[in-house]
């Protein structure tokens, strides 16, 4: 039983940059919205409720950006309302709501991507093109949850010292500075310690030699062949369709694009239907023990 985690790491990296980037350089709106509700259903089906930060950093940052755009751009024809003589138009709303699908969908993505994609798998994908880059993103890597943790216990011990009994903007501006003085000084303490430890093993002294127990087997090779295949075949029937978002919102479409877009649907769903197939497939060995 393989979920869509255990495929091989560099089967799964290109994936990710086919499925996220291919909406980028192709502007179409569609495009955003299935690329958004298919990471959203994924990471939705991959952590259920516990990840409702995130949902909700993704609603403010969605807000943001939709409002952001008809503010600072003020193209198009058709003009909504005027606001301190500055034209709210049409095109620069519709505008604005999709580039923030496309922004948060690539958010969704790579959030996916950070969860299923260990240290050990980044070193392993790198190490093909060079270990020094693959040792600098490991331990890059390895600082997100440790800085994390840091500020977590600097602030529980700045609570016990009653550092936060002045609950006010300038006592948190203050306390947010000191934070990050401490913080800094772990950074370079730890820096110290790591270069002391790798020198004192001997790192860089012979060859280096690293670990791997992830192998191309022939369902890895299919999966790749299957998502090449539906992205070139998306490229191709996408080719005549055309989003014209100023300086009037128009879509040219042609009578096979529908295929296209569902094609893409299909790349983007694969995951949820590999995870969902096992999950199935778990279930039913169950009920027959």
């Amino acid at each position: 039983m393989r979920r869509f985690c255990d495929i091989n790491p560099i089967v799964v990296f290109i994936y990710f940059i086919i499925v996220s980037c291919f909406p980028v350089f192709i502007e179409n709106g569609v495009l955003y919205l299935i690329s958004f509700f298919c990471a959203l259903a994924y990471f939705t089906f991959k952590n259920g409720k516990k990840e409702i930060q995130t949902h909700i950093f993704c609603l403010l940052a969605f807000l943001i950006l939709s409002t952001i755009n008809p503010i600072v751009s003020h193209n198009g024809k058709t003009v909504l309302f005027v606001v301190n003589n500055s034209p709210i138009t049409l095109e620069a709303v519709i505008y604005g709501v999709y580039s923030a699908f496309l922004v948060v969908s690539v958010f969704y993505w790579f959030k996916i991507f950070s969860q299923i994609m260990s240290v050990d798998k980044i070193l392993f994908i790198f190490d093909r093109f060079s270990h020094k880059l693959a040792l600098i993103i490991s331990m890059g890597l390895r600082y997100i949850p440790l800085l994390k943790l840091q500020i977590k216990k600097i602030n529980q011990g700045l609570i016990i010292l009653g550092e936060y009994k002045n609950d006010n903007f300038f006592n948190r501006f203050r306390l947010g500075i000191k934070t990050f003085s401490m913080v800094v000084t772990w950074i370079l303490e730890n820096g110290i310690i790591s270069a002391e430890s790798m020198d004192s093993r001997g790192y860089g002294v012979s060859k280096r030699t690293s670990f791997c127990n992830y192998k191309i087997l022939f369902s890895d090779f299919v999966f790749l062949i299957l998502s090449l295949l539906l992205l070139f075949l998306s490229i191709i029937l996408l080719q005549n369709v055309n989003f014209q978002f100023y300086p009037e919102f128009k879509i040219q479409t042609t009578e096979i694009s529908f295929w296209g877009y569902f094609l893409y649907f299909i790349l983007a769903i694969l995951p949820i239907l590999i995870d969902l197939k096992e999950k199935l497939k778990w279930k039913y060995l169950e009920r027959k023990i």
